[in-house]
């Protein structure tokens, strides 16, 4: 098993590029994915998001609103710091539930937007960080997502610098790139993959 750790800046197209591993065989495990579910509704998780934000972060059906919890964190370090306090412990348990259940000789990419922020490099056999400039970045967010530019400023800011990333990454993945330049990198990329894994199970 070759354990990847994927990561890159909002908006500058991890998510494209997690999509296309899978495409070529990957077994994805997905940090944002699991972050909902182990705060969905009757987990142990939402109600530790309650206890410490207060009841207004709940949706009329009692689901987490979270673009209010967003607005709440992503302007306050120290409140950010208690969210992931509470939601980082759940993720990496199931994400290591997940990682038991793959095959022996499975690519498993692990997509994780802070993984440079948390320091969690070293748990993988190799980092991938899908790169873009900040102006593509900040347009993405606001074309794309519909982000005002206030808010794509944000939570820009409160990510680790595009240098901080680039000093973690075994492999780069340029996403400045049209598409299909992009498919290009990844199919490449995923090649080298496949030769390490094989690598490590023999």
């Amino acid at each position: 098993m070759l354990k990847v750790g994927l990561t890159g800046g909002i908006g500058a197209g991890k998510s494209e590029v997690s999509r296309l591993l899978v495409e070529h065989g990957a077994v994805l495990i997905d940090a944002d994915r699991i972050a909902r579910e182990v705060v969905a509704p009757g987990t142990e998780g939402l109600a530790a998001v309650v206890d410490s934000f207060g009841e207004g972060v709940l949706a009329e059906d009692g689901s987490l609103d979270r673009p209010k919890l967003g607005s709440i964190v992503f302007a306050d370090a120290e409140k950010l710091a208690v969210l992931n306090s509470i939601v980082h412990p759940l993720v990496g348990a199931r994400s290591h539930e997940l990682e038991e259940a793959a095959a022996q000789d499975s690519v498993v990419v692990h997509d994780v937007p802070l993984l440079a922020e948390n320091g969690l490099a070293p748990l993988y056999d190799l980092v991938i960080v899908v790169d873009a400039s900040p102006e593509t970045q900040l347009d993405r967010l606001v074309r794309l997502r519909g982000m005002t530019e206030e808010d794509a400023r944000a939570r820009m800011a409160a990510q680790a610098t595009r240098d901080k990333r680039l000093e973690i990454a075994d492999v780069v993945i340029d996403n400045d790139v049209p598409l299909e330049d992009l498919e290009r990198r990844v199919r490449d990329v995923w090649a080298d993959l496949v030769r390490r894994a094989r690598g490590a199970s023999e």
